[in-house]
């Protein structure tokens, strides 16, 4: 059956991570000391709500007060079923396919509450169409911005690569049919500013693009 290109569900949920990458957790310093008080033994997830979508060529606005963004560039896991206790070995074979994404952040430091305002604010999710799923094990993302290549990075520098954060999840929650997971970005990613043009790409997996805007009001 030949895939279709189609756009994320809207009754999707779609789940990112945080502290999938070394360098995020180094970062925080010793997590057995306040506010933390013990590393996290599972992925700590958040949700991109509805609204945080949108698509390629859109047009983002930032919260009133923002100048710029964290372009995290990230690939999503599009579950074909619902998911639950999965072994990393056949984890993948319950996605349908793969969509492109950028996970944008208004620049924050901790973790330590909710950062709704800086992850969840309308637009924070561009997102291109799903495609086939690919080897995963060393796809390289990149970021250019007004022209000029500003970032890249390989799937294969995160902690939990995305069978194994795919069965660590779903060993604690179950993961419906269309429903999206952001396998992860990386720590300190660039940023954008208001008018800028990003691109977003991935070998096999095209580009994604879109324009960072100010408050209009």
């Amino acid at each position: 059956m030949q895939f279709i290109r189609d756009s994320v569900a809207p009754t999707a949920t779609v789940y990112g991570v945080v502290l999938n990458d070394s360098a995020s957790v180094r970062a925080l310093g010793d997590l057995d000391a306040a506010p933390y008080k013990g590393a996290p033994r599972a992925p700590v997830l958040y949700i991109k709500p509805r609204g945080t979508r949108v698509g390629d060529g859109a047009t983002v606005r930032l919260p009133q007060g923002a100048t710029e963004v964290e372009v995290g560039a990230t690939i999503g896991l599009v579950m074909g079923r619902a998911a639950a206790r999965l072994a990393p070995a056949d984890a993948l074979d319950h996605v349908a396919g793969v969509v492109l994404a950028a996970d944008l952040s208004l620049p924050h430091a901790s973790y330590y509450r909710p950062a709704i305002r800086e992850k969840c604010f309308d637009g924070a999710l561009p997102v291109a169409d799903v495609l086939p799923i690919c080897d995963l094990t060393r796809l390289e993302l990149g970021i250019d911005i007004d022209g000029a290549v500003v970032d890249g990075w390989s799937l294969s520098t995160l902690l939990r690569d995305p069978a194994r954060l795919l069965a660590d999840v779903t060993a604690f929650m179950t993961l419906r049919a269309g429903d999206v997971l952001l396998v992860g970005v990386r720590y300190d990613a660039p940023r954008a500013g208001i008018g800028s043009r990003v691109r977003v790409s991935a070998s096999g997996l095209g580009s994604l693009a879109f324009t960072i805007e100010g408050d209009a009001r």
